[in-house]
């Protein structure tokens, strides 16, 4: 296999563990919520500014994820109060929420720009130099986004098979009428369902900014990965959507040579159709 190839899967696994973060967000609050949630992306812009944002007062970066974290998972709460809780008053049809996500979309990625204005941003960080492993150039930055990824998703695998909350959302996920009538507490599921997504998508937009410059839409070029991921992975199945983060990370990445940086969108999207095709309900059981 040509250096190239393998630096090209190298960036892909790195970009595929920032996808497969913000895609568990994604699936959750679909899985649970049955939210289709246009506005996760920007939530992950938010997530990266207000690490920025932190870090530029010379706190250390790794405190700045965790600040940004609560101002994500805040913000989260605070649509959910406002927003999602009482479309569900009123039983809001899908098309509705699918509106409502984007305006708030709209809402975030500008409220972004009239902060911190439309140019680039970067952390304040010390330049290290990339490590050659076996001819393969691989940036510091890299492995920290990997490592950090599998921390996180190790820590939501404990949570969702071993915790009481955990079950609890699957059970919800899977049927919420049986889930009420066997005496869940539903509003704390909703409540840990933004705490989780909120956390692992604020991780994912900090993440994100280590590898390349935070900008207003970085969250908005990332939505068509994220959808397709949760559904190549079987909506609902925060796993699935993981495996096919990792897929569609390393294909995007190993087909620039080929076709271009200008359509890796489009070969996300051209993944999850050919997937579809043979199988319809994604590439795993679409629950958790």
């Amino acid at each position: 296999m040509e250096i190239q190839t393998i630096q090209l899967i190298v960036n892909g696994i790195a970009v595929g563990s920032i996808i497969a973060l913000a895609a568990v967000g994604l699936t959750l609050t679909y899985g649970i919520l049955r939210l289709s949630n246009f506005a996760h992306g920007d939530f992950l812009t938010l997530g990266a500014y207000l690490t920025f944002f932190v870090n530029t007062f010379g706190v250390n970066i790794w405190l700045s994820m965790i600040v940004a974290v609560v101002g994500t998972v805040g913000a989260m709460l605070l649509s959910e109060k406002l927003l999602w809780s009482r479309m569900r008053s009123i039983r809001a049809n899908s098309t509705t929420l699918i509106i409502i996500s984007i305006g708030l979309a709209l809402f975030l990625r500008n409220g972004i720009i009239l902060i911190w204005g439309g140019r680039n941003q970067n952390y304040n960080l010390p330049i290290t130099p990339a490590l050659d492993i076996f001819g393969v150039k691989v940036p510091q930055n890299q492995l920290l986004v990997l490592a950090l990824a599998v921390l996180s998703i190790g820590a939501l695998h404990y949570l969702l098979q071993n915790t009481k909350i955990g079950k609890a959302m699957r059970a919800v996920a899977d049927d919420l009428d049986l889930a009420k009538v066997s005496g869940i507490d539903v509003e704390q599921v909703i409540f840990w369902t933004w705490l989780i997504a909120g956390t692992v998508t604020s991780l994912g937009g900090s993440m994100y900014g280590l590898i390349t410059a935070v900008r207003p839409n970085m969250g908005w070029f990332l939505i068509l990965p994220l959808f397709a991921s949760v559904i190549l992975g079987g909506i609902g199945n925060p796993y699935g959507a993981i495996a096919a983060a990792f897929i569609i990370g390393i294909v995007q990445e190993v087909s620039t040579p080929l076709l271009g940086s200008q359509y890796k969108q489009g070969v996300a999207l051209l993944i999850m159709i050919l997937v579809l095709l043979i199988r319809p309900k994604g590439l795993f059981k679409g629950t958790m």
